[in-house]
C-alpha cells in the first residue's frame, strides 16, 4: 500500500502522478479495498487458468474472471501494454531493449542490452523499479538489478503509457502455475526413480516399502 502523505512530505508527488496516469491511484492507496487473507489463500489454492479465464472457488462459490472482469473488480483499465518480455525478449526486439538499457543506466555508449544495476538508475526510476518489483512483477526476494521486463515497465510508467495490470496479473499467474506443474512433474519423476532404484517411496514418508 502506498502512503500518499509520505511521498508528499518527501517532495515526490511526481510518483503519485505516475500512479494517477495509470489510473492505479485508488487501487494502491485505498486501505478499505481488498479481501480477507483466508479468502485470498483459498482462491489461490483452488485456482486454475484456461484460455485466459481464472476459475476458483471461495467458500463454495465459483469465481470466474478474465482480464476485463478483473479490471472492473479492481477499477483499473484492462488495456495497454501486456507483453511478458521476461520470458520472450524478442517481443520487443534487440534495438528497443538496447535503447531501454542505455536510457535507464544513463550509459548511451552501451553496445548490447543488459540488466541495469539499481545504483546506476536515477532516483525516480529507482522508485518506479521498487514499486514494480513489489506490486507488478512481485519477487520473493529483493533484486538489485533491473532486467528487461523491469526496464520496460519503468519506461512505460515514466512516460505515462498505459500498462495492462489485470492482463499482467493473469500472465504472471499462468507462469506460476506452469512452474508449479513442472515442479510437481520433477518431484514425481524423482520419486519414481528413487522408488525403482532404492525401494524408497515419497508417498510412504520416505520409508522403505
Amino acid at each position: 500500500m502506498v502512503k500518499v502523505s509520505y511521498f508528499q512530505e518527501q517532495g515526490l508527488e511526481v510518483f503519485i502522478d505516475k500512479l494517477k496516469a495509470q489510473a492505479w491511484f485508488e487501487l494502491f492507496t485505498d486501505t478499505q479495498m481488498g479481501c480477507s487473507q483466508p479468502d485470498v489463500a483459498e482462491f489461490y489454492a483452488n485456482v486454475s487458468l484456461t484460455e485466459g479465464v481464472l476459475s476458483s472457488t471461495v467458500n463454495g462459490v465459483l469465481i470466474e474472471v478474465d482480464a476485463r472482469a478483473l479490471g472492473v473488480i479492481l477499477r483499473v483499465p484492462p488495456t495497454g501494454f501486456d507483453l511478458y518480455v521476461r520470458e520472450d525478449k524478442s517481443l520487443l526486439g534487440k534495438a528497443r531493449l538496447l535503447e531501454l538499457a542505455q536510457h535507464l543506466s544513463q550509459q548511451p555508449g552501451l553496445r548490447s542490452p543488459q540488466a541495469v544495476k539499481k545504483g546506476d538508475i536515477q532516483p525516480l526510476h529507482q522508485l518506479l523499479f521498487w514499486f514494480i518489483i513489489k506490486n507488478i512483477i512481485p519477487c520473493a526476494q529483493g533484486r538489485n538489478q533491473a532486467n528487461a521486463m523491469d526496464q520496460c515497465l519503468i519506461d512505460l510508467m515514466d512516460r505515462g503509457e498505459q500498462i495492462n495490470l489485470p492482463g499482467f496479473m493473469i500472465i504472471i499467474l499462468r507462469a506460476l502455475l506452469q512452474h508449479l506443474e513442472r515442479m510437481i512433474w520433477d518431484i514425481g519423476s524423482c520419486s519414481r526413480r528413487c522408488s525403482n532404484t532404492s525401494g524408497w517411496s515419497l508417498r510412504s514418508g520416505l520409508m522403505p516399502r
